[in-house]
């Protein structure tokens, strides 16, 4: 890995389908071609500077998990051998290695699937308010970062550009796709979550929460984007763990945390990251992908 980032790509062509906050999208026929890049957002807004390697470890990370789960449920990837893509790919082959996913195109479900086995972030505001997160009630008294009883499945809104993730409940989810796939997903969800959690939990790594996306081909559910990265999870060092406070990451909390100390109003324009920020993202990222990958 580098310290050369790259902030986006422009393969001409390649039809360009869209940008994320993260990810570049190209149509490939039927299938996509996703580029994650090294962009790094918070509070839904990209950040002017990028996190070197950044995309690389994201998808070297979520390769790894879809791998561990394809039991519990089918993912969208066809390839990640970029020797393998189409003869259009190979000019951008080096720029392409290592952080692109030559996927099957699907319908995704517009619900966020987040499922939380810690009190934390939005979770633990929520539950400061009303003891309650998308619906579920929990037992009083609970403090920050503490481990729930059991796994909870939390989803939000799928948010449009410039706009946040609303929480909403199971009934809403159960109104926006139906019941019967709704009570699939939760339980394949549940299901990821936990198995991940005792894979993490050998490498000293708590999964306190993380977020899945669903989509649907040829009638059949199956994952799709990201999975159990540091940008769509929270990974906290289980050396260091104690309920109460807010705990050490290597996920982009550290980047949010920073934000925080600023008092940025969490609206574009997002001010520029310290090279020391910079410096030790990346590293907290790298050091998840090794603990967990090995």
């Amino acid at each position: 890995m580098n310290n050369k980032a790259l902030i986006k790509t422009d393969f001409e062509g390649l039809k360009l389908a869209g940008r994320g906050k993260v990810r570049d999208i190209y149509e490939l026929g039927d299938n996509l071609l996703i580029v994650a890049t090294d962009r790094i957002s918070a509070f839904d807004v990209i950040m002017p500077d990028p996190i070197p390697d950044k995309g690389k470890i994201l998808t070297q990370m979520s390769i790894f998990w879809f791998n561990r789960i394809k039991d519990i449920i089918e993912n969208h990837i066809i390839s990640t051998d970029v020797d393998q893509f189409l003869d259009e790919c190979q000019p951008y082959r080096d720029i392409m290695r290592e952080r692109t996913m030559l996927v099957k195109k699907a319908k995704p479900l517009p619900v966020e699937c987040i499922v939380r086995g810690y009190l934390s972030g939005s979770g633990w505001k929520d539950y400061c308010v009303g003891k309650t997160i998308s619906g579920i009630r929990l037992p009083a008294g609970l403090k920050e970062s503490a481990k729930l009883t059991e796994p909870i499945f939390t989803p939000s809104t799928k948010a449009e550009h410039g706009e946040h993730d609303a929480p909403i409940n199971r009934k809403d989810m159960e109104n926006l796709i139906g019941c019967n796939l709704t009570e699939r997903i939760v339980e394949i969800s549940i299901k990821i979550y936990e198995r991940a959690s005792k894979v993490a939990d050998k490498a000293g790594i708590i999964i306190a929460d993380t977020k899945m996306e669903f989509g649907i081909i040829d009638e059949k559910l199956i994952l799709i984007d990201e999975l159990l990265t540091p940008d769509s999870s929270r990974f906290w060092p289980k050396k260091d763990y104690e309920e109460g406070s807010p705990q050490n990451s290597f996920d982009k909390q550290f980047v949010r945390d920073y934000l925080l100390s600023i008092n940025w109003n969490q609206k574009p324009p997002a001010p520029q990251l310290p090279a020391h920020i910079i410096k030790r993202t990346r590293e907290k990222y790298e050091e998840a992908l090794n603990r967990i990958t090995g």
